[in-house]
């Protein structure tokens, strides 16, 4: 059980914690032995309990002032399964701050409140590796527990060992690199030799650069680690560390090579990854569209959605700068000439297809992209795969592509090839010349328009689909009524009871107790959390879950049940987060009902 460790805020993989200490520690945060002379301001909160190989120390006494590493028995990286395990040594239980030292081989739940990774100096350089080792150990203990990896850290590479799920580093590589004469950055590791002047102002470097020594560079290096952390702490508050190392990982091939190989664990990345975020999306790198966030509305376009205007013409138009596309000026000339008689689909990289039902729906209304004017070979087999997707199950009696040639007219025509279908290309020159916008008009004479509360139904059940999973805008939202103006909805049923409201921030339904109550009644699989017999006000903590669904996800709507209880809320953690973890808050209640 972890007593002294709790997560506070999630960003993918990365955490904003609290080592509970006498004095508390806010992490990922650089920690060192209690007694070290190391300059800077690590936090001097280890205490190393010693090695087992020798013989078997004295067993530890232990404060709630410091972390006491266990006895151990450190093995380096690349030792073979079968040592690993004959010389595993199981921690005896204590009652005050511990850490157990594991390897990817040995991690298991050994009851402490940190996680030591043995051998990290030999995975650290290795993007196959490390992703491994730290995904491996990860996912094998507690969730509410920090992990460190000792010796690894520096200016450069700290961010994305954050990013992965790493809570503590040291500074001692950091210590090696000064005393060895590298000054250290964030994008690069100088010979002290070669610099004329300082690239930093840290109190070190405010000595002159003719008394600028190799101690001197020690405490530098520490103080820029130091300085990094913050900035990393600071990113993971405003949800946006991952649009941060994209930038970061170009400063040295490996590290670009970490970021690539985690997104390739889309398992481990997407348990992590939050439903919704208050943060802009920022599309800078191709690199972008291998993103969680990307990828998982991508797949839930076209796997859950349904197009239920699909009696119409489609009408394929490009992105908008502006979001959401609907309050664009580009996007409402061609509003003007389509006047609700075909269903609007947005192309657009890196999202893929945007159906106009779901424009609101993160993050479709909460990215920014480079824009070139040219699209890249990865961008058009991207979007070109999703279009097709999306296509392959339909039965549009037209198709019109209201899309300018560069980029967007060779992804439709890699569509056409493929599905064997035949679209009629309205743009001469321009999207929103006259011109152009009297072929999409005249492309659309003899279709009448569909009524707004059939547009506003479709909404609603678009987004439930979605969020909740294919069939849920039907099932849940049979016999509907909405109250309100787009985008503010409120979805009722036909005796005028609440079931949901549409979140404009979010372009996600908030469900009511009556709604949550159907979600339950239906066939589309809930995402539930079972609680002891106590009623919740304002929210649920972690002690007291019994169970919960493997997929839900930070930012989900959950339907809370226990035998005193039902209510329904928004998940602060993810579903094996719920069920592994001690502390924290789980899930903040918006409708409860006593039972």
């Amino acid at each position: 059980m972890t007593d002294y460790f709790e997560v506070h805020e999630r960003d993918a993989a990365a955490r904003l914690g609290e080592l509970r200490l006498a004095e508390s520690v806010t992490t990922p945060a650089l920690v060192d032995d209690a007694d070290a002379d190391t300059p800077g301001d690590p936090h001097r909160i280890l205490s190393d309990a010693g090695s087992r190989w020798a013989s078997e120390p004295d067993p530890p006494e232990g404060n709630e002032s410091i972390l006491t590493v266990l006895p151990h028995r450190g093995l380096p990286a690349g030792t073979p399964e079968e040592v690993s395990e004959a010389f595993a040594a199981d921690p005896e239980p204590v009652q005050f701050p511990s850490a157990a030292v594991v390897s990817p081989t040995t991690a298991a739940d050994h009851g402490t409140d940190a996680y030591v990774l043995s051998g990290a100096p030999g995975v650290v350089g290795h993007a196959a590796a490390f992703v491994d080792a730290v995904t491996t150990v990860r996912e094998a203990v507690p969730a509410d527990t920090a992990l460190y990896l000792p010796g690894v850290a520096t200016p450069r590479n700290v961010a994305t060992l954050v990013y992965a799920g790493v809570d503590l580093v040291d500074p001692h590589r950091a210590v090696v690199r000064g005393t060895e004469g590298r000054y250290l950055t964030t994008d690069e590791a100088y010979f002290l030799e070669d610099l004329d002047e300082l690239p930093c102002a840290c109190p070190a470097c405010r000595t002159p650069r003719d008394e600028f020594d190799r101690q001197d560079c020690v405490a530098h290096n520490v103080n820029a680690l130091a300085a990094e952390l913050r900035r990393v702490r600071r990113r993971v508050r405003d949800g946006r560390l991952r649009d941060y190392v994209e930038g970061q990982a170009r400063q040295d091939n490996w590290l670009t090579a970490t970021v690539r190989r985690l997104d390739q664990e889309y398992g481990y990345m997407e348990e992590r990854t939050p439903l919704v975020r208050r943060a802009e999306l920022a599309a800078a790198t191709e690199d972008a569209i291998r993103r969680v966030e990307i990828q998982r509305f991508a797949q839930r376009v076209t796997e859950r959605y349904v197009p239920r205007f699909d009696d119409r013409p489609l009408v394929l138009v490009p992105c908008s700068a502006r979001k959401p596309y609907s309050d664009s000026q580009s996007h409402k000339q061609y509003h003007d000439a389509i006047q609700w008689r075909a269903h609007v689909v947005s192309m657009t990289s890196p999202i893929g297809v945007v159906p106009q039902e779901l424009e609101l729906t993160y993050p479709a209304q909460h990215y920014d992209s480079v824009v070139t004017g040219r699209w890249s070979a990865n961008e058009i087999e991207f979007v070109s795969r999703v279009l097709r997707k999306y296509l392959e199950d339909t039965d549009y009696p037209e198709i019109i592509a209201h899309v300018p040639g560069e980029g967007y007219r060779d992804i439709c025509e890699r569509v056409e090839d493929a599905l064997d279908l035949d679209f009629s290309y309205t743009v001469t020159d321009h999207p929103t010349t006259a011109d152009s916008l009297g072929n999409l008009a005249a492309e659309l004479e003899g279709w009448g328009k569909y009524p707004k509360r059939e547009r506003e139904h479709n909404t609603i059940r678009a987004v439930a689909d979605y969020q909740f999973g294919a069939g849920a805008g039907d099932e849940l939202f049979e016999d509907l009524s909405t109250q309100g103006r787009y985008p503010q909805l409120r979805a009722d049923d036909a005796d005028g009871e609440q079931l949901a409201a549409l979140a404009q921030q979010y372009g996600t339904l908030s469900l009511t107790t009556a709604g949550a109550r159907r979600w339950v009644d239906s066939d589309v699989p809930t995402k539930t959390v079972e609680i002891e017999p106590f009623v919740p006000h304002g929210s649920v903590l972690a002690p007291g879950i019994v169970d919960a669904s493997d997929d839900i996800r930070v930012g989900d709507d959950v339907v809370v049940r226990g035998a005193a209880a039902f209510g329904v809320g928004r998940a602060e953690m993810s579903g094996p987060e719920m069920r592994s973890s001690t502390r924290g808050i789980a899930v903040q209640m918006r409708h409860v009902e006593e039972q």
